[in-house]
């Protein structure tokens, strides 16, 4: 595996899955495999799981580990071609990235959307770059459109709580203070379309996400009628993607408190089970006495991520 983008890359689920496991009973059996061998992440954003779990991941295979966060500490960098660089960006990342391919085996990056260029973000342009001049494998940590790290440690959450062969998995929108990303409820659409789940989306009018990424979903404008019988409910804001509005694109044009999932909502489901990607902001997507509550399970969710990631790196080192 020479990219981990989209939930294409990772190859067959129930082999993907069978992996996960395996790794998750015993997650030092493939030390071997990244001895002598060094890992750079690379943070153009803030992290917290993102960067202790990938780190971890990568220390349970036996790898060295190299971080660089772009914003503290290294010179400002330059992603635009063509430009008079006379201000405070000293170096081009067309120079940076095979600068940083020379000093390690495998790169993962974290580069959110700036959230005003739409066609600029969709083409993931910083990655794309990374992935073209680097000459290394490349996986991303959370890009402007993309989280599947994230939607794969999801996704083995749900293997490992699920009551039924084939759950239903509701991905609602919650009013948020800030314009977030489309990455993490993109990713989750996408691994959940590859997957065998009842798969719903549920946002106000405006908010669509790309077709892309909404694929086979059932989109419904009513939130109580999406949860109702919902096995897994998975909060998470995202401003407006700008698909029936471009001039949207990035803006928050929706704070309908009552999207907020507290415990009334959670009463339509079946008994279902309360999913985050984390960091939560309390009383906007959620309420404390269901994130409190013993279905949340956003916690064993955190904890996958060190699980996803393995398999991704594992793959990746076995491709080397």
């Amino acid at each position: 595996m020479k990219s981990f983008i989209n939930v294409q890359d990772i190859g067959p689920l129930d082999k993907a899955m069978a992996e996960a496991m395996e790794i998750k009973n015993d997650r030092f059996k493939y030390q071997h495999l990244g001895k002598n061998k060094t890992l750079m992440m690379i943070f153009f954003n803030n992290s917290l799981r993102t960067r202790l779990s990938t780190q971890k991941a990568a220390m349970n295979l036996g790898m060295n580990v190299i971080v660089l966060d772009v914003n503290a500490g290294a010179w400002k960098l330059e992603t635009e071609r063509g430009v008079i660089m006379d201000g405070d960006k000293s170096e081009h990342l067309l120079e940076a990235i095979p600068v940083m391919g020379c000093y390690c085996d495998l790169i993962g990056v974290r580069s959110f959307a700036g959230l005003t260029d739409r066609e600029y973000d969709y083409a993931e342009t910083v990655l794309q770059q990374f992935i073209k001049y680097s000459g290394k494998p490349v996986f991303a940590m959370e890009t402007a459109t993309v989280h599947p790290l994230q939607a794969f440690a999801d996704l083995i959450t749900i293997e490992e709580y699920k009551q039924v062969k084939r759950p239903k998995v509701v991905l609602t929108w919650a009013p948020h203070c800030r314009a977030l990303p489309q990455a993490v409820p993109n990713s989750f659409a996408q691994w959940m379309n590859a997957a065998d789940v009842d798969f719903v989306i549920t946002h106000p009018h405006g908010y669509e996400l790309d077709p892309q990424f909404v694929g086979n979903a059932r989109v419904e404008y009513d939130q109580r009628k999406a949860f109702e019988g919902a096995d897994f409910i998975y909060a998470k804001n995202w401003s407006n993607p700008g698909v029936t509005n471009p001039d949207d694109y990035g803006k928050i044009t929706s704070k309908d408190m009552a999207w907020t999932v507290d415990t009334e909502h959670m009463s339509w489901t079946n008994n279902g089970k309360f999913m985050h990607c984390l960091p939560v902001r309390r009383g906007l997507i959620v309420t404390d006495d269901v994130i409190e509550s013993a279905n949340s399970i956003v916690i064993p969710e955190a904890a996958n991520r060190e699980i996803s990631c393995s398999v991704v790196i594992k793959r990746m080192l076995e491709s080397l």
